[in-house]
């Protein structure tokens, strides 16, 4: 019997880890279409239809537009950056994060030849005509250009009130192995300034 159990334990525990290891990440932008109960309709960027099923729990945060003159030296941001002409990087857009978010750099699917760099403020420089942050992380250190307009956004709690037909969503949502969407966090515009990453 105690070998039965030990049995049934391992099973479950596999059947567990399996549905766990099934899920992947994706990333999902685009216009609420509605909103029903527990379920987000989502029109993708790209013209698809989705549908996310949202956690209990779920947490909404809102888009707040900032400036380059409140970014700090040791602030915690996110840059998306693509390569300028001579091949340094360029700001798309740069949002603060949370310190929980992991530090460093991987390829980003905002627009082609992204990066994605999250990393602290080691400096900050602005003279006529030219604005660049210093960043760090892993202790390794580079140098963006941010030109004028870059949209420069940090976010702020927000309420499943703020889910409404026709605002802007970004969403790191997972996907399981039937495709099916669910999320538990949720970033959405607001004023017109819109999740920019």
């Amino acid at each position: 019997m105690r070998v039965w159990r030990t049995a049934l334990g391992v099973a479950a525990t596999l059947l567990v880890v399996t549905g766990v290891s099934a899920q992947s990440s994706v990333r999902v932008r685009g216009t609420i279409v509605a909103i029903d109960g527990n379920v987000l309709s989502v029109k993708s960027r790209d013209g698809r239809d989705l549908r996310l099923q949202l956690a209990d729990g779920l947490a909404v945060a809102i888009a707040k537009a900032s400036r380059f003159e409140d970014i700090k030296q040791g602030d915690y941001v996110g840059a998306t950056t693509r390569p300028g002409p001579d091949g340094a990087p360029v700001a798309v857009e740069v949002h603060y994060l949370a310190p929980t978010v992991p530090e460093g750099q991987s390829t980003w699917d905002l627009l082609p030849d992204s990066t994605m760099t999250n990393a602290s403020v080691a400096a900050i420089v602005q003279s006529t005509g030219k604005r660049e942050l210093v960043l760090i992380y892993r202790g390794t250190t580079q140098r963006i250009t941010v030109p004028d307009g870059t949209p420069i956004v940090r976010t702020v709690p927000g309420t499943r009130s703020d889910l409404v037909t026709g605002e802007y969503v970004f969403v790191g949502a997972q996907a399981a192995a039937d495709g099916a969407l669910s999320a538990a966090r949720v970033q959405v515009s607001k004023d017109g300034v819109r999740p920019p990453q």
